[in-house]
């Protein structure tokens, strides 16, 4: 394909508060100003996107409950075209309620939903044409934690999969526990893995996780209790390493953490905060795995539920969701800290940012 020099950025809303669809972006290179191109209506809360590593496919989860009789959600799958435009294939049920997270296997052959509502995962196969497939697995999940409230029952909130494609995490934040299962890539089936499950801290609330890119480390941000936490990972294993606060030690309001991202670099890690409305900022030991505090960033909005930096590391674009707006970062490449570029498009209701890979 030959899409142009622009970086493609598409963004994610939720069209229940005044989100229209998926919004389409292309930004500078140069000096990471966005500007908008399209966007795809129609869509029903398409809050969570993931583009496939050619650059020639999106996929959206559609967060909603009504699909079909079971009362499932959506996931919908796109053709990007050479301008950065989006073609819809089709949709296919998620296998449960409110699906909240996509990812997709390392081939580019499967698709990884977490159903948040219906405390469920599964994997759906890619066609060649990258639409979507019925579902080769859908697994529920059972069992409750300490807070009354929100971990009720289970609500897996991320899903992805291990550098060698082998095995599968899902932190559940209604179970405080980031489940692990065996992929077999030939079935698109799951199975547990030798180490089922790692518990967190009862109340934490598991959210989102990330690998480092040198594969040796994982990283959980929890929400409920504003904690990040870093692991060991060997052969499909999960070892916690340390546990440190999302937030300034002085803050004390309510914080719910969100979103987790390393540096392409490995020297830096990043967390966002809807109530502080921060990045928080690490620095990555390389060689433990643990991380360092270096400070925090006010994301010149309230609420931002999702970030995402650019494949070269240069910037960084936050949605801030109850701000209606993306706010767009310089990183430091020396110290990891963010400075806010002055570029701001505003985007009712906006939930993920995806940027597509160069």
């Amino acid at each position: 394909m030959a899409i142009m020099d622009e970086t493609l950025v598409y963004v994610g809303t939720y069209t229940f508060e005044g989100g229209e669809g998926i919004y389409i972006y292309h930004m500078d290179p140069d000096s990471g100003r966005l500007k908008n191109v399209g966007k795809v209506k129609n869509l029903v809360n398409p809050s969570f996107l993931k583009v496939n590593a050619e650059k020639r496919s999106l996929y959206a989860v559609n967060e909603f409950s009504s699909f079909d009789r079971d009362g499932s959600g959506a996931v919908s799958a796109f053709l990007i075209e050479e301008d950065g435009t989006l073609t819809f294939l089709n949709s296919r049920s998620s296998g449960g309620a409110g699906p909240c997270y996509v990812s997709i296997d390392r081939l580019g052959r499967y698709v990884f939903v977490a159903n948040y509502v219906g405390g469920s995962i599964s994997v759906l196969p890619i066609s060649g044409d990258g639409s979507l497939e019925k579902a080769t697995e859908v697994i529920r999940h059972k069992g409750s934690s300490i807070n009354l409230m929100r971990q009720e029952a289970p609500h897996p909130h991320s899903i992805i999969i291990d550098p060698p494609n082998k095995h599968v995490y899902v932190p559940d934040l209604g179970l405080d526990k980031i489940m692990i299962y065996k992929f077999d890539s030939s079935s698109g089936r799951l199975e547990p893995s030798d180490q089922p499950w790692v518990a967190t801290k009862p109340g934490s609330g598991p959210r989102h996780i990330t690998f480092h890119p040198g594969g040796k480390f994982v990283y959980v941000i929890n929400e409920l209790d504003s904690t990040i936490v870093a692991y060991k990972y060997d052969g499909g294993r999960l070892e916690a390493l340390q546990t440190i606060s999302a937030l300034p030690s002085d803050f004390r309001g309510e914080n719910y953490s969100a979103d987790i991202h390393v540096h392409p670099s490995g020297k830096f890690l990043y967390g966002s905060n809807r109530g502080h409305d921060s990045i928080a900022v690490y620095r990555v030991d390389e060689e433990s795995g643990t991380l360092k505090w270096i400070g925090h960033e006010y994301t010149r909005g309230r609420t931002p539920r999702n970030f995402a930096i650019d494949p070269s590391g240069r910037f960084l674009l936050v949605a801030n969701q109850r701000s209606n707006k993306i706010v767009s970062f310089l990183v430091d490449q020396e110290t990891g800290a963010l400075k806010p570029l002055g570029h701001e498009v505003h985007v009712p209701s906006p939930a993920c940012v995806e940027i597509a890979p160069l």
